[in-house]
């Protein structure tokens, strides 16, 4: 491909890594988004290269990270993305590329979910699926930044990760029934989908909330929550400054950290999804570029 041009309030991303999702295994699979071949990737970190017009935010030469463009194709999967210049904040220092191109994606969706859709605050009790995993290891980071309780799912092997991220009690979901063991929980979020929606609303105070990440097929879960006195929510993730600024915050402040898993060179896009969709990750898998 040529290299992009940026257009009006876009800039030019060398990229130095690109994070990898399991909503690029989905879109790879599935033949692309709504019928719509698209260039994969989300994530990325990188060096501004050149700035289109009406850019005030950044100048080439500075280090940047995010999510550009998402719901929409971004192709961070490149040498160089073209991007609006307000998806994009400044890469924490102390983070490497690496590490900060694991982040934007997954960070975003924790922090819109806990913040901007239930309204996390201290004291409150929330259960984190999948804790170890991409989502669920940032979110339980999140929730404490919050002040909350946190109780996270993982297998017993990843039990100490998910307690050294700060979550108070965790939960072995191939031995033990969170349905029947975790209560009085104000707010659930659930990256998995399937049963795991019915079975958390039973973890739930009344008025409690679970947010699907899953798929849109848990919008149906609304209704049955409703009957109970509870909330259910799907949830996607959209391209968000002020979030990304909220992220870049929490990471400087010692709050958030990323745990990389696997990082491949772009060349072995194939073999990452492959690790990805084995759903064994600890962390995330990143390419470099």
């Amino acid at each position: 491909m040529a290299t992009p041009e940026p257009g009006f309030a876009q800039v030019l991303v060398r990229v130095h890594a690109a994070g990898v999702n399991p909503t690029d295994f989905w879109h790879r699979a599935g033949g692309g988004l709504q019928g719509r071949i698209v260039p994969l990737g989300w994530d990325v970190s990188g060096v501004v290269e050149a700035v289109g017009p009406g850019v005030t935010l950044f100048a080439p030469g500075d280090e940047v990270f995010g999510m550009p463009r998402q719901p929409e194709p971004a192709g961070t999967y490149a040498e160089y993305v073209a991007a609006p210049a307000r998806h994009l904040a400044r890469k924490p220092p102390g983070l490497s590329h690496a590490e900060a191109a694991a982040l934007p994606l997954v960070s975003l969706t924790a922090w819109q979910a806990l913040v901007d859709v239930a309204g996390v605050r201290p004291g409150q009790r929330v259960l984190v699926h999948a804790a170890a995993g991409g989502v669920g290891h940032v979110a339980v980071q999140i929730a404490k930044a919050l002040g909350a309780q946190v109780v996270g799912t993982a297998s017993a092997a990843k039990h100490a990760f998910v307690r050294s991220l700060g979550a108070d009690r965790v939960v072995d979901y191939t031995t033990e029934d969170f349905a029947e063991t975790v209560s009085d929980v104000d707010v659930v979020l659930d990256p998995i989908g399937g049963e795991y929606g019915p079975r958390s609303l039973r973890t739930l105070r009344p008025g409690g909330l679970v947010v699907s990440l899953a798929s849109p097929a848990e919008a149906a879960l609304t209704a049955v929550a409703a009957a109970q006195g509870r909330r259910a929510m799907f949830m996607v993730v959209e391209a968000d400054r002020a979030g990304m600024l909220a992220i870049a915050d929490l990471v400087e402040r010692g709050l958030l950290k990323p745990t990389l898993d696997t990082v491949l060179p772009l060349a072995q896009a194939a073999e990452a999804h492959e690790l990805g969709e084995r759903r064994s990750a600890t962390g995330k898998i990143v390419l470099t570029v």
